[in-house]
């Protein structure tokens, strides 16, 4: 028999993508190709990917609220206002503000770009319509004349036709011509705000829908009215489907058109009714009508925020997107029926908004969707590969608190959800309907928990203190019909609010949390205490059974996970690591290891044997109140009050591979390095070593070099390559070693040559070289300073061995008398008289007895001066002076 394989542990997870936040309500804007998305979300600006919610880009807008923006027709650039009153020109490829300048007297609610991308038109809430010069900034036009709020802005669909039309809050529609700088008419049919406009393509028609529940045709030849076409709610956004459109095709094949009669003009409405209902001018006739509302709301009292605000028609064949009052972004797409009819199926949601994240559970034995409970009555499952929430769970009166899944023994995937309104409810995840529900709580569910291992029952713990098991009886195997549970056994569990549930793996035993700082198990199913288990100093938030061992794994808000055994509810270990409330914790690796998450936003990696963090992970800004672990992958998805949710996936074989790539391209290029230093390629030599950041062989080829005195300077041939980041390394390493008196020397040499090479301003642009170069002066002063001590005492050194007469004094010529310089008349040279210098020069030139000729300034011998001072005598004392010449000598005294 084979043995059996270890188990490889875990040492690193990576978070590979994240859905956050990107829509908070307001304006958004669709790119021409309707590929991103820009979204206002609180004082940002989010560029968002409409396939996968991921956020490409947030611009930032100085802390204040957005209220218009709109992309320019290539897509380059976004232009923006909010409530600075300044508008904003963003390039989309650095992602920075390119120009701004101020607008109107107050915020701007509307804009449009002219299909030229030269012109920008903006409408504010000082009833003024401006036209804007998008590269000089400054103001072409401006209009006066409404009399409320510009609600909506447009510019004619032919670009040859200078004309711009602007509806308000005044009921009114009005059109300015361009060339001539005037309102050129006043379209006046609505009795309440004007919310939106829409041109045909031959640009001959306008519609305009308002608040007073019509859209309204206007004939643009002659500026006359058409039409009142009723719609019996409040239209939002009204849009002409245009020719060559997917749904202009499918209207066209389904029958609509009447033959021989000329085309007529298809458009659509939505607004509060949350409806898509699409029209035909010919005889303002309803051509579609959507059944029902896929806007999801939990209870009746939100039906006045039922609704969409806002409907674009996307290009190409991307079909229809929908935007709801609850931060949703809805993709329609146009199909043909069975019948042959037209309708919208719906193929993607993205939410734009979350709120926080309560709970999250995996779906499926794919686990590729996720159950996600937020501060909502619903429960949002999301498609993990897309990260668009495929479909909603509605039934809850109150904020669904947990959640729970299984899969059945006939092959059932199910989900348990309980909430705030005191009720459990259990849900068929393929037919999406509620099957069951479970009343009896007194107070709100905070814990549910499915059976292991005979998945027919579940167990759920209440804030009013009691755990009650339910039973499945009644539930069909492929009905849809809601039954109610019913409670097999309960029991006052604790004294305070249940937090946490857990069934064993093998059904025998339930583990409860509580707020009363303890955690029981339970033996079910008649829930018979069996053991307490009592150290915790907080509340508990979190239990779990091991897979394999008998113990069971609690996190408290006394910042500890704790491991108990199931037998006598002993402690078996405890650890500490988090600096808050620890929130959630579950097993990993057959229960070798675990993950735990808390109120510090930090998620940390356990070993279980050696009782180790082996890895922490910071990417939430805020509590983490949820963790989901995938049965079969294992990977993590963390969530809470940054409504963000992050995916984790193991990547311990990708790390180590990584750096086993990089571990042999270092050894490699180590040898490039000592080949480079052994052919004297200094240049190459050092640029390896920056690249493999050693500052240490950096320093011995510098210091190499400096020993050098060749014709061209090595270093400044080596330094003449380095780019903006090199040199800021180097500055770095330059920093270092100048605050020691050893290396300070190589250091200056090095930063004498940068200097010497790279202009000031070039060095200026480096990033962060202000703080290298205040790092770099104090050291260098002291240097300086020290240098200048040693040169001064280098002068006392000279003078005293001098006038000591301990060093020998220089050669010097004499005059041609051959007098001594200094002598005074009586032939005793006075030492007071005597010049102090470095050293002291005496050269005697002298004619010899012997009558030999001699000539001048010529050095016929040499001196010998040797003073010896007396150490016994106090007083003066006389000193001989010996002067020797090449035959003959003579004694000079000298008084000291």
């Amino acid at each position: 028999m084979a043995a059996p394989t270890p188990l490889a542990l875990k040492r690193s997870y990576r978070c590979v993508s994240s859905l956050q936040q990107f829509y908070s309500g307001g304006p958004f804007a669709v790119s021409s190709d309707g590929a991103s998305l820009a979204c206002a979300c609180g004082d940002e600006i989010k560029i968002v990917n409409s396939s996968d919610a991921c956020v490409l880009a947030s611009l930032g807008c100085d802390s204040e609220s957005v209220t218009a923006f709109t992309f320019s027709p290539d897509g380059c650039f976004l232009f923006s206002a909010g409530h600075s009153r300044l508008i904003r020109v963003w390039d989309l490829s650095s992602r920075k503000c390119v120009r701004s300048w101020k607008g109107h007297d107050g915020p701007a609610m509307t804009m449009a770009c002219h299909s030229s991308g030269g012109l920008l038109a903006t409408g504010g809430a000082d009833r003024k319509v401006c036209v804007w010069d998008v590269d000089g900034g400054f103001c072409t036009h401006f209009f006066k004349g409404h009399q409320g709020v510009v609600t909506c802005i447009k510019f004619h669909t032919d670009p040859n036709r200078l004309l711009l039309f602007s509806g308000s809050d005044d009921a009114s529609v009005r059109v300015w011509n361009l060339e001539s700088k005037k309102c050129v008419a006043v379209l006046e049919k609505h009795f309440s705000p004007v919310t939106s406009l829409a041109l045909s393509e031959d640009g001959q028609i306008l519609l305009s829908a308002g608040r007073d529940k019509v859209v309204n045709k206007w004939d643009l030849r002659n500026y006359s009215f058409n039409m009142t076409i009723p719609t019996y709610e409040m239209v939002e956004t009204v849009c002409i489907i245009q020719p060559g459109n997917c749904l202009s095709a499918l209207l066209e094949t389904s029958g609509h058109r009447k033959p021989g009669a000329s085309a007529p003009v298809y458009f659509l409405t939505v607004g509060e009714r949350g409806i898509v209902r699409i029209w035909s001018s010919e005889g303002a006739v309803c051509l579609y009508e959507q059944q029902s509302s896929d806007v999801t709301l939990g209870s009746d009292e939100d039906d006045l925020r039922r609704g969409f605000l806002s409907a674009v028609v996307l290009p190409s064949d991307l079909g229809l997107l929908c935007v709801t009052a609850d931060q949703q972004f809805l993709f329609y797409c146009p199909m043909k029926s069975a019948g042959g009819m037209l309708q919208l199926n719906l193929y993607k949601r993205l939410v734009g908004y979350n709120e926080e994240i309560l709970d999250m559970k995996f779906l499926g034995d794919d686990e590729q969707y996720l159950a996600v409970a937020t501060n909502l009555e619903q429960v949002r499952v999301y498609d993990v590969a897309s990260m668009s929430c495929a479909y909603v769970l509605v039934r809850h009166t109150d904020i669904v608190v947990c959640i729970d899944t299984c899969i059945s023994t006939y092959g059932r995937t199910m989900l348990v959800t309980g909430s705030k309104d005191n009720s459990v409810r259990l849900w068929d995840v393929k037919s999406r309907h509620c099957i069951g529900i479970g009343r009896g709580h007194m107070g709100a569910v905070g814990a549910v928990a499915f059976s292991k291992k005979w998945k027919n029952f579940l167990v759920s713990g209440s804030s009013d203190r009691t755990i009650k098991v339910w039973s499945f009886e009644g539930v069909s195997e492929d009905g849809d019909q809601e039954i109610s549970l019913k409670a097999k056994a309960v029991v006052a569990a604790h004294d305070k609010d249940i937090n946490s549930l857990a069934v064993s793996p093998n059904d025998s035993l339930v583990c409860s949390g509580s707020e009363d700082h303890t955690a029981c198990i339970w033996r079910l199913p008649d829930l018979v205490s069996v053991a307490v288990l009592k150290g915790h100093k907080r509340g508990i938030w979190s239990v779990e059974f091991s897979p394999v061992d008998q113990c069971v794994i609690t996190s408290s808000g006394d910042r500890t996970i704790k491991i108990w055994a199931v037998s006598d509810g002993s402690c078996l270990k405890t650890f500490e690591g988090h600096t808050s409330s620890v929130l959630r914790a579950s097993f990993l690796s057959r229960g070798t290891q675990f993950v735990s998450c808390g109120g510090d936003g930090l998620i940390k990696l356990w070993t279980v044997k050696t009782s180790e963090c082996i890895a922490t992970y910071d990417q939430h800004e805020g509590k983490i109140w949820s963790l989901a672990v995938g049965k079969k992958t294992e990977m993590l998805v963390t969530g809470g009050t940054d409504a963000l949710i992050n995916f984790w996936h193991d990547s311990t074989a990708a790390d180590k591979q990584e750096a086993f790539l990089r571990e042999e391209e270092a050894i490699l290029r180590a040898q490039e390095l000592e080949n480079a230093v052994s052919d004297a390629d200094y240049a190459k030599a050092i640029q390896l070593a920056f690249e493999l950041r050693r500052p240490h062989k950096l320093f011995d080829l510098f210091s190499r070099l400096c020993r050098r005195r060749d014709v061209e300077d090595p270093i400044e041939k080596a330094l003449g390559g380095l780019g903006k980041e090199e040199i800021h390394v180097l500055l770095e390493y330059v920093r270092e070693w100048n605050t020691k008196p050893k290396l300070c020397h190589v250091a200056q040499a090095v930063l004498f040559r940068m200097f010497r090479i790279f202009p000031p301003t070039d060095i200026v642009e480096v990033k962060g070289v202000s703080e290298l170069l205040e790092g770099l002066i104090p050291y260098s002063q002291r240097h300086f300073s020290r240098i200048d001590r040693f040169v001064r005492s280098t002068f006392l050194l000279d003078y005293v061995l001098t006038r000591m007469s301990v060093v020998d004094p220089e050669e010097t010529n004499l005059p041609n008398n051959g007098e001594h310089p200094m002598a005074s008349e009586n032939g005793v040279a006075d030492e007071q008289d005597a010049p102090q210098s470095n050293s002291q020069v005496d050269e005697i030139s002298c004619k010899g007895d012997t009558g030999k000729s001699s000539t001048s300034n010529e050095m016929d011998s040499m001196t010998s001066l040797k003073k010896r001072k007396s150490r016994k005598s106090k007083k003066g004392s006389t000193k001989k002076v010996k002067l020797t010449k090449h035959k003959n000598s003579s004694t000079i005294s000298v008084e000291a």
